[in-house]
């Protein structure tokens, strides 16, 4: 744990000169100026206090950095590609699970993971690995740091850091618990609850649990439930807490960073205590920090809020590198139900422009629901009741959030993406698998950095089986898998996940040599007439590739060059679909149910 000690201002100028290089020497002090800005209530000794110890932290990375190099390696291109997985989704009895991991992917999933999110590998008590009770090892059945630091060898590592709170196990809860420091000032523990009304929610569980210290009953903020308690970033030397893991994890291989539920880490009264002004800064200051610690780090922030809010962490281009496109798995979800094409083409027609590196992380299925948030202002409610009702047809869950009036509102569809995309009939196999594979194909066109779920990509239905044990209805989206059963399952060719294992590994690798997906890469959606069709051109001029989409479960006839605004095509060119290299009749074109085709010109 870090221990903070008052110093003097000398002291403060010391640490500085030891750190400065002239060609960096006004970011020493945007970091103390940041610090200002977070903290106008603390005293100047104190901020200087802080400064000088984030000056520590960062001196090693600072002094040996190489000037001549910053900014000029990039962060992704078309072959960027995240696979999100537990640590322990794939185990093998008396082995630790980052091996087994490491090996299932080496041998089975090297083309769909450039990037690995191993989801919170730290220990914890509950919610999946989000309530984390220590910060300084990795679960001891998962394995240790060297586990980690092998799977970066060949793979880029996104991790979570968990902001907002920590377990009720957590040492800094045992000490606030004694009134004993650190603890005691790292807590959120309000002396008023009724000054909090207009406080947004994310569950429907009750905002503060009350708990007994050795000083008598205090309630403690817990926005994600009683096994989660806030920390209060109000404390500056919560930042350096968290700088200091910030650094284990780049030093341990995670060069991708995700902020978890970064928009609850401020609490002021009388307000939504979501984005506020503090949050932004704390976000940019964290970026500040990361690049100097690894220049070519990706920062994500993860928000299931409503478009413009989600965005916010992305639009002044000194925040975040990507933010998780939560409106993407509940709008696509819909248009594959109904068939109707209206809010995804008015969607992607109003696509946001965003600065250099930023952009967006495309993905249909997470450890997480599919949230609803993002959907308002986009979706009508009777809309989004209909969705929630097909999502129940086939086994899925709702959970709630409590509103300020003390009613529940649906947030996150439960279910797994695989059992998503079933039908609804004797045979519910019956164009599952193209359902998906449209689902996928559409997230891996879009502009950004596409993800993959591996639960989904390996076909888990519903499972039930842990919903019953655990009463937790996420974990319907998120089964383990014993690693002997999975590799024979996986012989089995004609099987789900065999089939969509090959299939996807074929695009990405189609993907990856078009210059026309880099995440940045211009995209404009193309207005079409046809009912249940999706058209979208990515890249310009002789990079651009057309993708078309039939979102619905019947065959569709296009008529090519009327509809991609080639009023004609010169005789020396053709058009080619570059997922199966078939040349395209231009004349009398069809699209089978549910495909997608990406289109070039060609000679």
């Amino acid at each position: 744990m870090l221990q903070i000690q008052g110093e003097s201002y000398d002291d403060v100028e010391k640490n500085v000169s030891l750190l400065r290089v002239p060609e960096l020497d006004s970011e020493l002090e945007e970091l103390r100026l940041s610090l200002r800005k977070i903290y106008p209530e603390h005293s100047e000794e104190e901020i200087n206090s802080v400064w000088s110890q984030l000056l520590q932290i960062l001196g090693p990375y600072h002094v040996n950095r190489d000037t001549s190099e910053l900014g000029n390696e990039s962060i992704w291109d078309s072959s960027s590609v995240v696979l999100i997985t537990y640590p322990d989704a794939i185990y093998r009895k008396d082995e630790s699970t980052l091996k087994t991991l490491a090996e299932f992917i080496k041998n089975r999933l090297g083309g769909l993971s450039s990037v690995i999110h191993v989801l919170p590998f730290l220990p914890s008590t509950s919610d999946g690995g989000f309530s984390v009770s220590n910060h300084e090892k990795i679960e001891e059945n998962f394995g240790d740091w060297n586990d980690l630091k092998n799977l970066a060898i060949t793979h880029k590592v996104m991790a979570d850091l968990v902001l907002n709170h920590v377990s009720a196990s957590h040492p800094w809860v045992h000490q606030f618990l004694k009134t004993e420091e650190p603890g005691s000032s790292y807590i959120v523990a309000p002396s008023q609850i009724d000054i909090w009304e207009e406080v947004i929610r994310p569950r429907n569980s009750s905002l503060f649990t009350n708990v007994k210290t050795d000083k008598g009953f205090k309630n403690v903020w817990t926005t994600f439930g009683p096994d989660q308690i806030d920390v209060d970033w109000r404390n500056p030397y919560i930042f350096l807490e968290f700088l200091k893991l910030l650094v284990r994890y780049i030093n341990n291989g995670s060069e991708w960073i995700r902020l978890d539920a970064i928009a609850f880490i401020w609490k002021e009264p009388h307000t939504t205590c979501l984005h506020l002004d503090p949050v932004h800064l704390i976000v940019k200051l964290l970026n500040k920090c990361l690049k100097i610690i690894k220049p070519s780090a990706v920062l994500i922030t993860e928000t299931n809020v409503p478009e413009d809010e989600n965005l916010s962490y992305l639009t002044d281009g000194d925040e975040a590198n990507l933010a998780y496109n939560f409106t993407l798995p509940p709008l696509l979800l819909e248009a594959i139900y109904t068939g109707q094409t209206d809010l995804l083409n008015n969607w992607l027609s109003n696509w946001n422009e965003l600065p250099t590196c930023t952009s967006l992380l495309n993905f249909t299925s997470s450890h997480d629901g599919i949230g609803l948030r993002a959907l308002e202002g986009i979706m009508e409610n009777n809309r989004v009741h209909n969705l929630l009702v097909e999502s129940e047809k086939r086994g899925g869950l709702v959970s709630h959030r409590r509103m300020s009036n003390g009613k529940d509102q649906p947030y996150e569809l439960n279910i797994s993406w695989w059992s998503a995309m079933s039908h609804i009939g004797s045979d519910i196999t019956l164009l599952q698998f193209e359902r998906f594979l449209l689902s996928q194909v559409f997230t891996l066109s879009l502009k950004g950095v596409p993800a993959f779920y591996l639960p989904s990509i390996l076909a888990s239905p519903n499972d039930l089986d842990t919903f019953r044990k655990t009463g937790q209805r996420r974990d319907l989206n998120r089964e383990k898998f014993e690693a002997n059963k999975l590799i024979d399952l996986l012989k089995n060719f004609d099987s789900p996940a065999s089939k969509n294992i090959s299939y996807l590994s074929h695009i990405v690798k189609v993907r990856s040599r078009l210059r026309a997906f880099h995440p940045e890469a211009c995209m404009k959606c193309i207005s079409t007439d046809i009912d249940n069709c999706i058209i979208f051109q990515r890249g310009s001029g002789e990079d651009r590739v057309y993708v078309i989409c039939n979102m619905s479960e019947k065959c569709l006839n296009i008529k090519l060059l009327n509809e991609l605004d080639l009023l004609e095509l010169d005789s020396t060119k053709c058009l080619i679909d570059n997922i199966t290299g078939s040349i395209l009749n231009v004349d009398k074109f069809q699209l089978n149910p549910y495909q997608v085709v990406w289109v070039s010109i060609t000679d």
